[in-house]
């Protein structure tokens, strides 16, 4: 397939409450001429953003509970594999990340995928900017920093809220950090469509000079041992280690050359992003899928390998295997030598002290007692908290009300009737050492 006939694919980025969703809204509203098939991921339990989609012919197809740069990869090939099932319906794809994610791993699937790279062409990162908490989000967040660094365009969004002195001086450091991106200045992301669509911007060469390792990928697993194994059982034996369960695909038919360690590293991504399958001690590891070895009990624990004739197995597991003192037997007890091994680019660490809470409630809301707690709650806590939306279920309101906030700014209005949909509330916090039970207490006792 030629460059012409791929799918153009425009990666929607930026951090949390900057705007993606309306400008995603915008996009799906206007006459533009092209089915656009869309690809949102969340950051917590409850999926929120679809909700606030307003109703379009676009498809929407939504990745939850967890960061996209960690897992992203495998979800989003499985995801684009679906879409390629249905490509008469579509012409067009749009990726939101979620507002914690770095970009970079999602553009790389266009690039490290061979099927994905035939199908699909990566035609620009637009990056929306809050230009009335970047500053402030810059200090706290390298998140912040990546996805202003990957853009092809950055929106510089919520300008009404800043003066114009500050925004001359906000555009000025964005564009000292990323000399290559087109700054477009928008409220409530208020822009013509052609200005993120069709871009045809983003320069694999020029992203490579400016940062050599963009296609060294993340992994979501550490280590990869091969091992040249013959007919029989064998011995996967660990001690204790960091972690009470430990990740692991076993492959076979692995060579130990690096560039079969690479396809195979790719293609155990996919496995990752399937649902793993529980062992515990003492079972066999099937070969191919998703497996999470139990190791919560106390002492050295071992799991067997089923081997039908002679072949090479590659272990890509979680950790390396120092950490677990991980050895393999065979059935005289003998340890087999490695004939290779590979630590790969783990996913990053994340903040532990950020985290989302979800809070789903069915009935109605005395609308002063929620105004009461929102201000108590922002006061005291609105720095730490990040991101803030989800719909309400208010007392004698035929509508939902959709309210999204940010820090301690909040916005609502009523959305859509209910109908014949049950009335519940839904709400999604997004911050730092957030306490979940308080904040449960607090909202439930807003319910009548």
């Amino acid at each position: 397939m030629n460059t012409a006939q791929k799918i153009p694919v425009t990666i929607l980025t930026g951090f949390l409450g900057s705007g993606k969703t309306t400008l995603l809204n915008r996009i799906m509203s206007e006459a533009h001429g092209k089915r656009i098939a869309v690809i949102e991921n969340e950051y917590g339990e409850v999926g929120i953003d679809q909700a606030l989609v307003i109703n379009a012919d676009e498809e929407i197809f939504e990745m939850s509970n967890g960061c996209i740069c960690c897992t992203v990869r495998g979800d989003l090939i499985r995801v684009l594999g679906n879409l390629m099932k249905r490509r008469d319906k579509f012409d067009y794809v749009l990726v939101e990340t979620t507002g914690l994610a770095d970009p970079g791993p999602v553009a790389q699937t266009f690039f490290m995928d061979d099927e994905i790279h035939a199908e699909f062409s990566l035609d620009g990162i637009v990056t929306l900017v809050d230009a009335a908490h970047i500053e402030q989000q810059l200090g706290r967040s390298d998140e912040s920093t990546e996805q202003i660094a990957f853009a092809d365009v950055l929106v510089l969004n919520k300008t009404d809220l800043v003066k114009d002195k500050a925004l001359d001086r906000l555009e000025n450091r964005l564009r000292d950090m990323n000399r290559m991106a087109q700054v477009v200045r928008s409220e409530r992301a208020n822009i013509p469509v052609d200005t993120v669509l069709n871009l045809g911007a983003f320069d694999l060469d020029q992203v490579l000079k400016q940062r050599p390792t963009f296609l060294e990928p993340e992994y979501p697993f550490e280590w990869t041992g091969v091992y040249a194994l013959d007919e029989g059982r064998f011995e996967i034996s660990l001690d204790d280690g960091p972690d009470p369960s430990m990740s692991l695909v076993v492959m076979s038919e692995q060579n130990a050359d690096d560039a079969s360690l690479r396809e195979g590293a790719e293609w155990c991504v996919r496995q990752y992003a399937e649902s793993a399958v529980l062992i515990r001690p003492g079972e066999v590891v099937p070969a191919g899928i998703h497996v999470n070895l139990q190791l919560d009990s106390p002492g050295r624990k071992s799991f067997f390998l089923d081997i039908d004739e002679q072949t090479c197995v590659g272990l890509y597991a979680q950790h390396t295997a120092e950490e677990f003192d991980l050895h393999l037997a065979n059935e005289k007890g003998q340890k087999v030598k490695q004939e290779a091994e590979r630590v790969w680019v783990a996913q990053h660490e994340h903040d532990d002290e950020v985290g989302s809470i979800s809070i789903e409630r069915e009935g109605d809301v005395d609308s002063e007692k929620l105004n009461a707690w929102l201000g108590v709650l922002l006061r005291e806590r609105g720095v730490d908290i990040f991101r803030m939306k989800g719909f309400i279920s208010f007392k004698g309101e035929s509508r939902r009300f959709v309210f999204q906030g940010v820090h301690m700014l909040v916005d609502g209005q009523p959305d859509r009737p209910w109908g014949d949909d049950p009335r519940r509330n839904q709400l999604v916090f997004i911050g730092r050492n957030l306490d979940e039970e308080s904040m449960r207490q607090g909202f439930e006792a807003c319910l009548i």
